[in-house]
């Protein structure tokens, strides 16, 4: 599913105009980005949680070359979905 489409479903639910739903469905996008990004978890009840976790440094191999790199480390975001959304898609 893009964002074009859940414009288009969220116009369809509620009968809110597309350009709006868009200008909604983008504010959220970037609220959780700017959360996200600064360290912080959001939490959607019954959807699931945005967040980071850090990787630690560790020992990487190029096969082609048969060397070892150490791999630094680093931040990467991550999504845990809740109880509810599991049992939804379990089912």
């Amino acid at each position: 599913m893009t964002k074009a489409e859940i414009v288009t479903r969220i116009n369809e639910r509620t009968g809110i105009e597309k350009s709006y739903a868009l200008t909604m469905v983008e504010a959220i996008m970037e609220t959780i980005k700017e959360h996200v990004t600064n360290g912080e978890s959001v939490y959607l009840r019954h959807f699931g949680t945005f967040g980071v976790i850090t990787r630690r440094e560790k020992l990487g191999r190029n096969i082609s070359k048969g060397t070892s790199i150490i791999i630094p480390e680093h931040k990467i975001p991550r999504f845990k979905p809740s109880k509810t959304l599991m049992g939804m898609i379990k089912q």
